[in-house]
């Protein structure tokens, strides 16, 4: 075998290794994330996000809101259908009310 021929091999090991170390992480990096959903802290209509973007835990309070619009039927929102809390993609480590609203509220297609 050649220099050359075991540099080749020795790369390959090598990008099989880290590929699948890479894969690992990210698959175990997503359990926590899903796990800890239901725990993340309640956002506060007085944090600077939500009162920019008029976020309140009761729909029927926002300024603007049409019909029944809440975050529970937004495209934005990740919680679980009949889970009073869940993520929103606009307040990354937050959790909003189901029952709330913001006007960057947009329906699920």
């Amino acid at each position: 075998m050649s220099h050359h021929d075991s540099n080749n091999e020795g790369r390959r090991r090598f990008l099989k290794v880290a590929a699948g170390s890479v894969a690992a992480a990210t698959v175990l990096g997503s359990l926590p994330r899903l796990a800890r959903a239901q725990d993340l802290p309640h956002l506060s209509p007085s944090d600077p996000t939500a009162s920019a973007l008029k976020y309140v835990e009761d729909a029927s309070k926002g300024q603007g809101r049409k019909g029944s619009d809440a975050c529970a039927d937004c495209s934005f929102y990740q919680g679980k259908t009949g889970g009073a809390w869940g993520p929103c993609q606009l307040f990354p480590g937050k959790a909003v009310a189901a029952k709330g609203w913001c006007v960057s509220h947009t329906h699920v297609a």
